[in-house]
């Protein structure tokens, strides 16, 4: 294992674990997006005062709302960071090669190693593995480095008052004066990222709220400076969103050249025998387990790249970030720090694809075919695959999701 020892790649990396945890912020919430050209007229005090009336309603302390109110201010920076924010386009290749490089990879091996008495205890009590927790921790923050430098009440004050999208953060926002008020954060401690993500694994206020846990017996559910609270929680909210223990998350494959390709989606399940019978075998070649578990099979870039079985567990990191190849890229994270190897990457960099600016085009001409593509924006995200698939199935060609300049040449033709 190679250690990256440059202080200038460090601070690069560091860079884009901070721009990653800003692409994660919003690129979790299903309902993003649903005002993106809205304009604010009323006035952020008289909101304000009908906030604190709400929140009081709602039976939330005086002393808690007081506490928090000097950091219940307007910041249109972070309307502007909102409303500008841009998603990467990368590929699954690009983006897991840059998010689990090989320091990753060693330091999370340590910090396993390091607090494994933690997480026997978890193990036992939450049933979720130390690799699974882990690369979330990793990823989000870099093991706690770059967990965010914005104060969250503000963040949270100033998304829930803009027009965009208050119904998310408003709830958030009622969350964060709980918190206060059960003791977990001071209000000058809760700094995390400018869309209200809060600790090591970046937790929204309401997750937070809902599934932290004391976990190092000092009365109080710190996410930001207590790595047990940190560890268990991450837990405990996995397990919240249906995490089963003792069952695995994704297992790299080998596919052959004649598979279905229609089965390819992760809306489609077969029991492992059935993906056998189709010639699918394990990443070395050794025959695949011939059991009932049912599996998904994702093609992260079609049939000429690396191939995975998802199985149900795999649906609660789709579940943590709806981007694919985010997801799939925490993974297979996990899977390394379990004992997996590297995977296949296929034929790498010669993997026929769109770039940017022809997905958005497919997008465009798949929504006036009727598909919800979601956003137009230039983003393979799971709704465009699903479109994808659905016309490539109807003119006959491979249906394993991922565009190629063939299918948008019988697009622009009408076909």
């Amino acid at each position: 294992m190679v250690t990256i020892t440059d202080g200038d790649m460090r601070k690069k990396l560091l860079s884009f674990v901070l721009l990653l945890i800003t692409i994660i912020a919003v690129g979790a919430p299903t309902t993003a997006f649903s005002q993106p050209n809205c304009r604010n007229t009323g006035n952020f005090d008289q909101w304000l005062a009908e906030f604190k009336r709400e929140a009081a309603a709602q039976k939330i302390s005086a002393a808690a709302i007081a506490a928090a109110s000097p950091y219940l201010t307007l910041d249109q920076r972070i309307i502007g960071i909102d409303r500008g924010q841009r998603f990467f386009a990368q590929n699954f290749l690009d983006f897991s090669n840059k998010l689990v490089p090989a320091y990753r990879l060693q330091r999370g091996a340590q910090m396993i190693k390091k607090h494994q008495d933690i997480f026997q205890r978890i193990d036992k009590d939450f049933g979720v593995p130390a690799p699974v927790i882990v690369a979330f921790w990793g990823l989000e923050s870099d093991f706690g480095a770059s967990a965010g430098k914005e104060h969250v009440l503000r963040a949270l004050a100033t998304l829930a008052y803009d027009c965009r999208r208050p119904e998310l953060f408003r709830p958030r926002l009622f969350d964060a004066l709980r918190m206060i008020e059960r003791g977990d954060l001071r209000p000058e401690e809760m700094i995390g990222s400018w869309a209200g993500e809060l600790g090591q694994t970046q937790m929204m206020t309401s997750e937070y709220y809902r599934s932290a846990v004391d976990y190092d017996g000092d009365g109080r559910r710190n996410l930001i400076k207590s790595v047990p609270d940190v560890l268990a929680s991450t837990a405990n909210y996995l397990k919240h969103l249906g995490w089963k223990r003792g069952q695995p998350w994704v297992q790299e494959v080998r596919v052959p050249a004649n598979l279905p390709w229609e089965q390819s989606d992760l809306t489609i399940q077969h029991p492992r025998s059935q993906w056998a019978k189709w010639g699918v075998t394990r990443a070395d070649g050794r025959p695949l387990e011939t059991d009932a578990l049912p599996a998904s099979l994702v093609l992260p870039m079609g049939r000429f790249g690396p191939a995975f079985l998802a199985f149900d567990n795999f649906k609660i990191y789709t579940e943590w970030n709806n981007s694919l190849i985010y997801s799939l890229t925490a993974a297979y994270y996990a899977s390394r720090l379990a004992g997996a190897g590297p995977y296949n990457r296929g034929l790498g960099e010669k993997i026929p694809g769109l770039n940017a600016d022809e997905v958005r085009e497919l997008q465009t001409l798949l929504a006036k075919r009727g598909y919800d593509v979601g956003r137009i924006d230039g983003i393979l995200g799971l709704k465009s695959r699903h479109a994808v698939r659905d016309m490539q199935i109807k003119l006959k060609l491979p249906a394993d999701s991922w565009p190629t300049a063939e299918l948008l040449a019988r697009l622009r033709g009408g076909r």
